[in-house]
């Protein structure tokens, strides 16, 4: 009986230990990276001819606005050597205006693109896909205000999808 409790114990005296190490080695790995970006691109070409204007045109602006916010401290502006962070939307898709049968009627809001982190050069260094989701609760004024209300569904995508970046690039 004692035995075992002694083996239990070493073993969650080992986990942890193992654990503690993983922790001062991932941290450690990050401090050291200290990746920064020189540039951030926003390309919606594979956008426009799927949604137009001016949906196309509100996200890029929405994101060229979200990610410096996002990514603040990982962005040095001109820094020569410096990976340049590229963001590419390829599709959205915007639920039925009506809402959807989420809670309070809400409906989900989705995003697709990815992430590619080039080289000052221009070749990619990684490319890393992100779907996103942004819920949308419907209200009165979004019937009379059909322009201001996909305006600011767009706005909320983008936030969403700048919102992941510093998690997927791992920041």
């Amino acid at each position: 009986m004692v035995a075992s409790a002694m083996t239990r114990r070493g073993a969650l005296a080992a986990l942890s230990a193992f654990g503690l190490a993983l922790t001062g080695v991932t941290s450690g790995a990050r401090a050291q990276s200290g990746l920064r970006f020189s540039a951030i691109v926003v390309d919606v070409a594979p956008l426009r001819p799927l949604t137009g204007e001016p949906t196309a045109a509100w996200m890029e602006q929405a994101l060229a606005q979200a990610l410096p916010r996002a990514l603040g401290p990982h962005l040095a502006p001109g820094a020569r050597g410096a990976p340049i962070l590229e963001v590419r939307i390829d599709w959205i898709y915007l639920a039925p205006s009506p809402g959807g049968p989420g809670p309070r009627g809400s409906a989900q809001d989705t995003i697709v693109g990815s992430f590619l982190v080039r080289t000052p050069s221009g070749g990619i260094e990684s490319e890393i896909p992100l779907r996103a989701i942004a819920s949308y609760y419907p209200s009165a004024v979004d019937q009379a205000l059909v322009a201001r209300a996909y305006h600011g569904r767009i706005v909320a995508l983008a936030q969403t999808f700048a919102g992941w970046a510093p998690r997927e690039l791992g920041l």
